[in-house]
């Protein structure tokens, strides 16, 4: 099953120390591993853009829609064989510890 992981930073996480983070050999792990699937950094929130519409009128806003001191950083998508599995995978990632992630299965559509 695959899911995915919202990486965020948290106001409350443990502090950032640079030389703990080892994104490179979690990342090497997972290839090695056939878990990772995908993921990636995201530019800072003041470069996002959130787009409604509403009444028919299309709505683009600078910056993101919800206010929050938690900003999602990255993401990064994983296939494992179950939930435990998952769990574990993304209880090594380095934003564990200095950040926070959302892990959420992919709900494929039928038909």
């Amino acid at each position: 099953m695959k899911y995915f992981m919202f990486i965020a930073e948290d106001p409350n996480a443990d502090p950032y120390v640079p030389e703990e983070d080892d994104i490179v050999g979690w990342v090497h792990e997972m290839v090695e591993r056939d878990i990772d699937r995908e993921g990636d950094r995201l530019q800072p929130a003041d470069r996002a853009r959130t787009v409604r519409i509403r009444n028919d009128e299309l709505i683009v806003t600078e910056g993101p829609f919800t206010e929050s001191r938690e900003v999602i950083a990255g993401y990064g998508v994983i296939e494992c064989a179950d939930l435990d599995e998952a769990i574990e995978v993304t209880s090594r990632h380095p934003m564990a510890r200095f950040g926070r992630i959302e892990l959420r299965p992919f709900w494929p559509f039928e038909g």
